[in-house]
């Protein structure tokens, strides 16, 4: 499956961040922070470069478009993805980097076009929010697992049982790779585009977008058990009032919202 590269042109930072958050609705999924702006992927299947056109031209920014072949794919994130710590609690690299020193947990992940490498804002938020959530001999939901990369820190957490939910098929095999290669054997990956379940977890993650957030809401309340923990993000400053408007009806007690750039991560406790 060929894949389009969208290369974007802009030196403001808060352009590049609103342009992701609207991408991430077009299903773009993957993202790279360039010296000169943004490059965005999503499968060619699918893709309609009116959206481009219009997105493009509210932020009056140019854009080319690149087709890459799979086999090109590898060698393209391998060119650009760095390490990262989330301060000393956890590392993310690839399989080809070297260890990384003074952090509690080691996450290797091979990302290819699944999102969530701990790099963008969110999932770094949602890894942060984790240090002080006990997990140990919990169970866990991760819903839109992406790369698997919440997953795989919760069973490192000391998660006896997580189930990992995503839509896509690149995501599915995609963390199922992550979770051999970091040695999890808790962990469940299914196929699915909703939050229904049919048993209760103790923590219950979904990092995707305020719209899925919002459509499964009912889903996810059913899903975590009396005085669990809710995490969720992949939303903007702007949607947290849109958040915390629908959580009143379900009796959620917020207990924060982290930031970084203009995007959010918030814990509830229902």
């Amino acid at each position: 499956m060929n894949y389009i590269e969208i290369n974007i042109t802009t030196e403001k930072q808060d352009v590049i961040e609103l342009l992701m958050a609207e991408m991430l609705e077009l299903n773009f999924e993957s993202f790279e922070e360039t010296e000169t702006g943004l490059k965005a992927f999503m499968p060619e299947k699918g893709y309609r470069v009116e959206e481009t056109d219009r997105l493009c031209d509210k932020y009056c920014v140019p854009y080319s478009i690149t087709i890459i072949p799979p086999q090109n794919w590898n060698e393209l994130w391998e060119s650009n993805f760095e390490p990262i710590s989330v301060d000393d609690f956890v590392g993310v690299r690839a399989h080809f980097h070297e260890p990384i020193k003074n952090v509690a947990h080691e996450i290797v992940i091979t990302p290819k076009m699944s999102f969530g490498t701990g790099h963008h804002a969110t999932t770094y938020m949602v890894m942060q929010l984790m240090r002080d959530i006990d997990c140990n001999n919990k169970t866990v939901f991760d819903f839109g697992t992406g790369t698997g990369i919440l997953a795989i820190l919760a069973e490192k957490l000391g998660a006896k049982e997580v189930l990992a939910i995503d839509y896509d098929d690149w995501c599915i095999e995609n963390a199922t790779e992550n979770i051999e290669r970091n040695n999890c054997s808790s962990i469940t990956i299914q196929k699915g585009d909703t939050a229904k379940l049919s048993k209760k977890y103790d923590v219950v993650i979904a990092n995707i977008n305020k719209n899925i957030i919002l459509d499964n809401l009912s889903f996810l309340a059913e899903d975590v058990v009396p005085n669990g923990q809710i995490l969720l993000s992949g939303l903007l400053q702007e949607d947290e009032t849109d958040i915390l408007n629908a959580v009143k009806t379900l009796g959620w007690q917020h207990k924060t919202t982290v930031s970084r750039g203009i995007w959010i991560a918030m814990h509830f406790i229902p």
